[in-house]
């Protein structure tokens, strides 16, 4: 899942996805008082472009070009809400301790990268949130034409062996999707990981 691979899969039609807030974001993050936010994976901007508007500033972050040059074109409004950033988290930098909410919604974070994981965690201010969205995995099959392994991929449950007593877990458990499933997919159930960091 390369550059090529997303600039493959967002060539395939006009609109991906259906530039909608993730249900599980929505939920979660109502509520909170507004601060600068990383949308992590932000692909066409449906997450960035709702928190942009109830209040934070977001840093959106995606590997594919063409997400972010349609991100940019629906969100003409919030330009000075919202910085639109090329990036492979691999290789690109994140500042310590500088956002409020940190949000992966079934953002597909491989294994082979463990550090990357933690410098997320480590991008969260105290008093801050990370919010980590993945698809049941027990929804998810192989898919060895794609060279697709669901576990090769870290999971909300990984990031909390992570925590340690800097951090207060709010939310850790396994829900229903409360927004239809994407087309094509039987996606039922999300894991959901929210917790705050303390100090």
């Amino acid at each position: 899942m390369d550059q090529q691979f997303w600039e493959d899969r967002y060539g395939e039609r006009d609109q991906l996805f259906s530039g909608d807030p993730n249900g599980v974001l929505v939920t979660e993050v109502t509520g909170l008082e507004p601060g600068q936010a990383l949308d992590v994976g932000c692909g066409e901007g449906g997450d960035a472009i709702w928190l942009a508007r109830q209040g934070w500033r977001v840093t959106a972050i995606d590997i594919s070009k063409t997400a972010l040059r349609r991100a940019a074109a629906n969100s003409a409004d919030l330009a000075d809400r919202v910085a639109w950033t090329h990036g492979d988290l691999t290789t690109t930098p994140l500042p310590s301790r500088a956002f409020d909410l940190v949000s992966l919604q079934y953002f597909p974070l491989p294994r082979g990268n463990p550090a990357t994981l933690r410098t997320l965690l480590d991008t969260v201010v105290p008093g801050g949130n990370l919010l980590f969205v993945s698809h049941d995995i027990s929804d998810l099959d192989p898919d060895p034409e794609r060279g697709f392994d669901p576990g090769d991929f870290f999971q909300p449950a990984d990031a909390a062996t992570l925590l340690d007593e800097n951090w207060t877990v709010l939310v850790d458990e396994t829900r229903p999707r409360n927004t239809p499933p994407p087309e094509g997919t039987r996606h039922t159930h999300d894991t959901v990981l929210r917790a705050r960091r303390d100090r």
